[in-house]
């Protein structure tokens, strides 16, 4: 087994799964940490694991308020520096800064946060614990208090608060959590998170953000270099999600073919045709591009009729197509489009062509798989998510745009308390007036962290990694009893697509009777596994087929022997189906 680093503190059985689901089970690493790590903060850590244990109690006096004996500092060895009296019952938030003598307090308060912080990322990297603390929301309405009140609470309710959050918060960092696109926790992202919180500033002028703005310009223009445009040269913007950056890149397709728009509306415009290509295996399996082409149509008054999904281009009477998204990784089956052949088509229409790569764009940094958006660098814009298989922490999207100046030209609106036109510094980086918010989180510098940390070929291995756990997986059980694979072939990306057939349904001969009670396995296998806390997978039905397990792996943490537990928990839970 491949070492775990840190996490292999304990022995060799580090990784392995005792059978205890426990949160509280002992650590055998706990002692090694203790000694290994300097200042007492293994101690720290290991008394810390319990954390999440802390529930609602219906008794004021039973709570025990974090306290600090006088000239003791936790350093675990003789020191002279002292850690003071703090009592948090007795303190509100209006104790700590920009109080007057708050200091002290708010330093004491943020360190007890930060010890519970540390915990969970130890817990939540450690595969004896639960995935999930699993309850109906009913039940976990019940558990906590979380109601708003008028009067406010002590800062021992607060950091009371914040167990009860984690405790029940899925630990989408867990090497067993499989559940989404965008897994994993980078620790160096992490960090970078927590200094774009502390800054606490806003991305829309050089003024507020400089170094925020300088660091968005070198990571675009770097990531336009990778996408194959010439020096790099372009635009873009980082924006709350993919589904937003799509809409952007719907929104100067409109613009750019009719640029009145912007001031007369649609009636100036004739009706447009916005094309979302479905990528047709040679199984004839089609796979929707993202519900997020039909939210942008609709946001932007173009009308989700006007979204034609078509195996290929067509000219409808009545309509002016105007935008073409290719997806490169659909979301369900990982599949990606011809970009190529697409862009000979979007060229001979003139349409504006747009890749949708939030899930699959990353594939861009690997030496390996990077010819699966062979035509991408012939995009006017390209969807680029981080934040899913490069692990950037959410939220992370780009938009990436071809033209240099066409963002600024389509959504500045000149606001003169914001973008004065006689700075003494370059306008240009004064980048909120191209876009449609005017508030915009600082996206960029956990990206930029993470890559200074790894380097481009650290994302690479890190890339390649997943690639290589999920052909593992689609290796194990495409000819395993009891498997069966949604369609034929290798993935294209790390969805491994897939039905458990229980002993019970395997080999009936009713074929209609076998397809119903199929149906019905995945969500009930999911619903043990969240029951058990063991691991999270997602399932869903695609068209005329019945639910199906949809596995992606985008957690660096994941290793074989995570691929080899899944399979035979999902044969634990659905055995007796």
């Amino acid at each position: 087994m491949a070492s775990h680093g840190f996490w292999s503190l304990g022995g060799d059985n580090a990784g392995t799964n005792t059978g205890s689901q426990s949160p509280s089970t002992p650590r055998a690493w706990c002692q090694a940490a203790a000694q290994k790590l300097s200042g007492g903060i293994g101690s720290k850590l290991c008394a810390l694991l319990n954390v999440g244990e802390v529930e609602k109690t219906a008794d004021p006096a039973a709570k025990q308020p974090p306290q600090t004996a006088a000239g003791s500092c936790g350093c675990n060895k003789p020191c002279t520096c002292t850690k003071p009296d703090v009592v948090f019952s007795d303190l509100y938030s209006t104790d700590l800064l920009p109080a007057l003598d708050g200091d002290t307090k708010t330093m004491t308060f943020l360190q007890e946060v930060v010890d519970l912080l540390l915990a969970y990322i130890v817990e939540s990297f450690d595969r004896e614990t639960k995935v999930i603390d699993f309850h109906y929301p009913n039940e976990l309405l019940q558990l906590n208090n979380w109601e708003l009140q008028d009067e406010p609470a002590t800062l021992d309710d607060i950091l009371i608060s914040c167990r009860a959050t984690l405790k029940y918060a899925i630990k989408t960092a867990h090497p067993r959590y499989f559940n989404q696109l965008s897994t994993g926790l980078d620790m160096v992202g992490l960090a970078a998170d927590w200094l774009t919180s502390t800054a606490n500033t806003n991305m829309f002028t050089y003024e507020v953000a400089p170094v925020f703005v300088l660091l968005e310009y070198v990571t675009l223009k770097k990531m336009r270099e990778i996408i194959g445009w010439p020096d790099g040269r372009g635009d873009g913007i980082f924006s709350p999600g993919g589904a937003i950056s799509n809409m952007y890149a719907m929104l100067l397709a409109r613009f750019k073919m009719f640029p009145e728009v912007k001031e007369k509306g649609m009636s100036s415009v004739p009706r447009l045709a916005a094309f979302t290509s479905e990528h047709v295996r040679p199984q004839k399996i089609n796979d929707q591009t993202h519900f997020s082409i039909k939210k942008g149509a609709a946001a932007l008054g173009i009308g989700t009729e006007s979204v034609i999904s078509l195996c290929c281009l067509v000219l409808v009477q009545g309509f002016v197509p105007f935008f073409v998204s290719a997806t490169a990784g659909t979301t369900v089956y990982g599949a990606f489009d011809p970009l190529i052949a697409i862009s000979d088509i979007c060229r001979k229409y003139n349409v504006w062509m747009h890749v949708d790569g939030a899930w699959g764009g990353s594939l861009l940094m690997s030496g390996r798989h990077r010819w699966k958006l062979d035509g991408v660098e012939r995009a006017n814009s390209v969807t680029w998510n981080p934040h899913k298989m490069m692990s950037v922490p959410l939220q992370c999207s780009a938009l990436l745009v071809r033209e240099e100046g066409l963002m600024q030209n389509c959504n500045q609106m000149h606001a003169c308390y914001l973008f004065q036109q006689d700075k003494h510094y370059d306008l240009s980086y004064d980048t909120g007036d191209k876009a449609l918010q005017c508030g915009r989180h600082v996206d960029i510098f956990k990206l930029w962290l993470m890559w200074r940390a790894k380097g481009t070929i650290g994302f690479e291995a890190q890339i390649d990694k997943c690639l290589e756990l999920s052909e593992y997986l689609y290796n194990k059980i495409k000819d395993r009893e009891g498997y069966q694979m949604v369609f034929d072939g290798k993935p294209q990306h790390t969805n491994v697509c897939f039905w458990y057939l229980p002993p019970g349904i395997r080999y009936m001969e009713d074929k209609e009777e076998q397809k119903k009670r199929l149906h019905k396995v995945a969500p009930v296998i999911k619903a043990r596994m969240m029951e058990y806390g063991t691991t999270m997978v997602s399932y869903q039905p695609q068209g005329d087929k019945v639910n199906f397990f949809r596995m992606v792996i985008s957690n660096p943490a994941a290793t074989f022997e995570d691929i080899d537990f899944l399979i035979e928990e999902i044969e634990r839970l659905g055995h007796d189906l």
